[in-house]
């Protein structure tokens, strides 16, 4: 079932939540897509349980979809997820008098498993980004989108983002754009900024078109360049048979807040850096450090 095959008066509170994602909370449309798929998903759920209107709505159906997913086998990871988004659902239906109460207030969820993510050591970066790259426009490109990602800890969706007058030269800066539109500036080292210096110089002309705007990275036909391309360049470039974790633009972003945690930056200066809206979410760089801090210890102590 799709919103617009909804019981009229969901669908109309599907399509009210979906203005307010876009143009109150200005969410990416990845966001958008995201959050009204739980909902859809739920609403359809409550159709099925013969529910029709908005303040029909309980706590007995959210649970009762909560479970019928957890027998579909979606892991407890995607269930807190979806709790949590139809928690944010319900909240906002109870400030705009749809709901007379907020059912998800009491709607509890499984604690996903928490995963460290996959991070490469510092010399296994350096081996990557100081190797010849070439001098053509792909390679000029490439090198850009690898010394970027790294050096920003920027997610891919802000890099491909990127438009040619945000990066400050002189300053050795980047303003990103990250989720909900949310500006900041962060620091840039030399390698990346000659990275980039070198391919405003020699590959982007050689690419640019009408079409491309104020683009920073393109494709090879000209336009902005997609993050799909962007994730390409990365698992093409450490994903190759040589030995290195097969890691995406995410692996990048780890691999930086982890060096720089392992470096003795602070949490509140990497928080700012990966625009965490928390520091909670920030602090699972110092769990990295620790396991790896751990496994080198297990390796090398004699009386580990």
């Amino acid at each position: 079932m799709t919103a617009a095959t909804l019981p009229p008066e969901l669908a109309r509170l599907v399509d009210r939540y979906a203005a307010h994602l876009e143009l109150e909370r200005n969410l990416s449309p990845h966001s958008v897509r995201a959050y009204l798929g739980d909902v859809t998903s739920l609403l359809d759920h409550a159709a099925r349980l013969q529910v029709t209107r908005p303040d029909e709505l309980d706590l007995r159906t959210l649970r009762s979809w909560l479970a019928r997913l957890h027998s579909q086998g979606v892991s407890r990871s995607t269930l807190a997820r979806r709790a949590s988004a139809a928690r944010v659902f319900t909240a906002w239906a109870h400030r705009r008098g749809e709901l007379p109460e907020d059912p998800g207030a009491a709607l509890s969820s499984p604690r996903p498993h928490r995963r460290l993510p996959e991070v490469l050591r510092a010399d296994e970066a350096a081996e990557v980004l100081d190797s010849d790259w070439g001098d053509g426009p792909a390679e000029l490109r490439d090198r850009a989108v690898l010394e970027l990602l790294y050096a920003t800890a920027a997610r891919v969706s802000e890099l491909c983002g990127l438009d040619v007058d945000d990066v400050d030269t002189h300053r050795r800066t980047v303003r990103l754009f990250g989720k909900g539109r949310k500006e900041r500036v962060v620091p840039v080292g030399e390698p990346a900024m000659a990275a980039v210096a070198d391919w405003l110089r020699q590959g982007r002309p050689a690419w640019v078109t009408a079409a491309s705007g104020p683009a920073l990275l393109l494709g090879a036909r000209g336009g902005r360049l997609d993050p799909r391309a962007a994730r390409r360049v990365v698992h093409d470039r450490f994903g190759s048979g040589n030995g290195l974790p097969d890691i995406g633009p995410h692996g990048l972003r780890h691999s930086a807040a982890t060096h720089l945690i392992e470096g003795g930056a602070d949490l509140r200066s990497v928080q700012e850096l990966l625009g965490h809206a928390t520091l909670a979410t920030t602090q699972i760089y110092t769990h990295v450090s620790i396991e790896r801090l751990r496994a080198t210890y297990d390796r090398a102590h004699p009386r580990a």
